[in-house]
């Protein structure tokens, strides 16, 4: 499972490779950088859903505090890919929408699901979330670097997500869970509102 992510990561990072041809040097790849650093940040969608991811990992514990995060980045990393190819994912924005929904919903119930389950979850989300960010590259900007920004940004977020809990952890066992859980029904009310366009 491991050697799929790392193999399906480069795959993507090597589609985006093309992209600095038409940078120009240097100030392309900052640029992209930037760009790709500030689009998962850009928008509440997904905010929620990256920190939810980090929160997600944390209360399965293990090797998913590593393994569930890391097959985000690297599937996303595929959907970016696909976007800035122009290769059409179908319902992208209802499928974002839909992961905010569910992680939110999963951290409320504090669901224990198997590694492999919850790294295949998180990662058929992370195709809508990475479309979305190479389908909305900047022409002028390196694909590569782009690619590296949005990944980073993501990875910075899966990071806060799992420092969150383990903060809430530390309130105690009974109270901890209760804020967690109650985070998450917050996540999951919002990811309804996204999809109905109230927020």
């Amino acid at each position: 499972m491991h050697r799929t992510i790392r193999t399906a990561a480069a795959a993507a990072a090597l589609t985006l490779l093309p992209q600095l041809a038409f940078a120009h040097t240097g100030a392309g790849a900052v640029h992209g950088f930037s760009h790709g650093f500030a689009h998962p940040l850009g928008g509440l969608d997904h905010l929620l859903a990256m920190v939810t991811v980090g929160i997600f990992a944390w209360q399965l514990g293990g090797r998913a505090v590593w393994a569930v995060p890391a097959t985000f980045v690297g599937l996303m990393a595929v959907g970016g890919a696909l976007g800035v190819s122009g290769i059409d994912v179908p319902f992208v924005e209802l499928g974002i929408a839909l992961s905010v929904t569910v992680l939110g919903g999963v951290v409320a119930f504090g669901l224990k699901a198997p590694l492999a389950a919850a790294m295949a979850m998180v990662g058929f989300f992370a195709i809508f979330h990475g479309h979305a960010h190479g389908a909305e590259m900047p022409a002028n900007a390196s694909g590569l670097a782009y690619g590296l920004g949005f990944m980073v940004a993501t990875a910075g977020l899966h990071l806060a997500g799992i420092g969150l809990g383990m903060a809430i952890g530390r309130f105690g066992e009974l109270h901890g869970e209760k804020f967690v859980r109650g985070a998450g029904a917050a996540v999951a009310v919002a990811g309804v509102g996204i999809m109905a366009g109230l927020v």
